[in-house]
């Protein structure tokens, strides 16, 4: 599913209300249609590009005071943007023109007092306080549901996104919570740092987005959360604002960090944090290898798991993905790793990684750069940013076309693979009448257990995919908790994967959290349905 759109691109780009990324970088018509043509059942021509003058956007149903007014806004526009996240099941409701509660109004601080002054007003007229940062999430963790809330308001963060302080002696930085990733970066370039976490949607997400949710980086070995790179966190809470202490490490009792990171709002909004940077890299490279055996594939990557070469990136498609994603015509396995660093060449590290994967297997024939396949090193880059985008093209031809991760120790790992594919394919075919294609990848490897990340392509049920959707997502999570496998690696909790994330978390840390959300949030408005109830 290659293909390039024919929209030219607009002066001043916008982002999608109801869809991934921008608006200009959708498939046309023309490749939503070539590609549904690939998946028997899907729809003669695609749904139309969803508008907001056709939502029903009623009033809001509180008014702020007029010390916030100049904050908040009312306007549909806003409104809707804010309503819901960027999951097939959000895309595939605003297709249909049925977006969930949209928010009554959407509040833009742009200091920690401003925020601490919504969140007093918002518990005391019975308002839900929904934090958004780049509004990427895929498991419905930035909408309301329910009616227990006299009204729902949106707290969108981006208006704080400055790097308000570098220490360039100790390699770290204070960032709002609000940055967006490029922003983020053009900010630390000067002084020759990076923060070097790069998600999907590094793009279109927040610092504070990702320390909200524990958010897995693009690279596949050493620090791949966000987590690894925290120092301390201020989080503003309607019982008072938290800061702990910068520290390089502390033993002091539980981390008080460690509480908020991965919280979701649910606990207090994250206004800003300390970061540890590095030294941006300039030496790199990367190859390519085929495998035919999926299993010798995964004992190839077991292997440079365990080793210290700490490749940045370690991707293994099975050959579905491989064909996805252009890396691979001939239904191969492919391998693709990438090596950087800021202090020395790499390429013995990838060349002892090649001989390696080649001792398991792996295959693949030098090109003009030197490297193993660069070819599908590129393709696979460029498919992996533009994924997303055909997606949404699907689902504008009534398919559904989701993701969906894990992780499990190397143990589980095969069997947890094959039971997915089986499992949930044969749940697609017999819920649509058709086949299904469930393919798989590892994001992220380690010593321990991998990162097995799941694509699901089938034709939907016209007019009724959320609902095709949401029983396949259930016959996923059964199969996950049969294997001890994590409801998510990086794509937090949300909503969605509440009733998995109920199962996996102890009892005891259940009441614990359960106590924390009540002392913290006493008038129960921060994020309501995430975590705990």
């Amino acid at each position: 599913m290659s293909g390039t759109t024919t929209q030219s691109v607009p002066t001043v780009p916008l982002r999608s209300w109801w869809g991934w990324g921008w608006e200009h970088a959708h498939p046309d018509d023309a490749e939503c249609e070539a590609m549904g043509a690939l998946l028997p059942g899907t729809l003669a021509r695609p749904l139309p590009v969803p508008r907001v003058a056709d939502l029903d956007v009623g009033a809001p149903a509180v008014r702020p005071p007029a010390s916030l007014a100049p904050l908040i806004s009312a306007d549909p526009a806003d409104r809707a943007a804010h309503a819901m996240g960027k999951a097939y099941r959000d895309v595939a409701r605003a297709l249909r023109g049925r977006p969930g509660r949209i928010p009554d109004l959407v509040a833009y601080p742009t200091d920690e007092r401003e925020v601490a002054d919504l969140l007093d007003w918002a518990g005391a007229h019975r308002v839900a306080v929904v934090p958004f940062g780049g509004g990427s999430s895929v498991v419905g963790g930035v909408e309301y549901r329910g009616d227990r809330h006299r009204a729902v308001l949106s707290l969108d963060l981006t208006r704080m996104n400055r790097v308000l302080e570098v220490d360039s002696e100790g390699r770290a930085a204070r960032i709002q919570a609000g940055t967006l990733g490029p922003s983020l970066e053009d900010q630390l370039r000067p002084h020759g740092l990076t923060l070097r976490h790069f998600p999907q949607s590094f793009e279109f997400s927040t610092l504070g987005g990702w320390l909200a949710t524990r958010a897995g980086g693009h690279y596949a070995t050493g620090r791949t959360h966000i987590d690894d790179f925290v120092q301390s966190l201020r989080v503003v809470t309607p019982a008072g604002t938290s800061e702990s202490w910068r520290l390089p490490a502390s033993g002091a009792g539980p981390s008080p960090d460690r509480m908020f990171l991965g919280s979701e709002g649910a606990l207090g909004i994250i206004t800003e944090a300390w970061v540890r940077l590095q030294a941006r890299p300039v030496h790199k490279a990367s190859a390519a290898l085929a495998f035919e055996d999926f299993g010798a594939a995964l004992g190839a990557v077991r292997a440079l798991a365990q080793t210290d070469l700490a490749p940045a990136n370690c991707r293994l498609l099975d050959s579905g993905e491989a064909a996805l994603s252009g890396a691979s015509r001939d239904g191969s396995v492919v391998l693709v790793l990438g090596f950087e660093s800021a202090e020395a060449p790499v390429d013995a590290r990838l060349a002892h990684a090649v001989d390696l994967a080649r001792s398991h297997g792996g295959r693949g024939a030098p090109s003009e750069s030197g490297a193993p396949g660069d070819g599908a090193v590129r393709a696979w880059r460029s498919a992996f940013l533009r994924m997303p985008y055909l997606r949404d093209g699907l689902a504008r031809m009534g398919a559904v076309a989701e993701t969906f991760e894990t992780a499990a120790t190397w143990d589980r790992v095969p069997a947890l693979i094959e039971d997915v594919r089986r499992t949930v394919g044969e749940a697609a075919r017999k819920i649509s009448g058709h086949p299904a294609t469930v393919n798989c990848r590892l994001t992220h490897v380690y010593p321990d257990g991998a990162a097995p990340y799941f694509t699901v392509l089938a034709a939907g049920r016209p007019g009724d995919e959320v609902a095709f959707w949401d029983e396949l997502k259930a016959v996923a999570g059964e199969v996950l908790h049969r294997h001890r496998a994590t409801i998510t690696h990086h794509h937090a909790v949300g909503r969605d994967h509440r009733p998995g994330y109920d199962l996996q978390r102890p009892e005891p840390f259940a009441l614990a959290l359960t106590a924390a959300k009540r002392a913290l949030d006493p008038r129960g408005i921060l994020n309501p349905g995430v975590l705990v109830d």
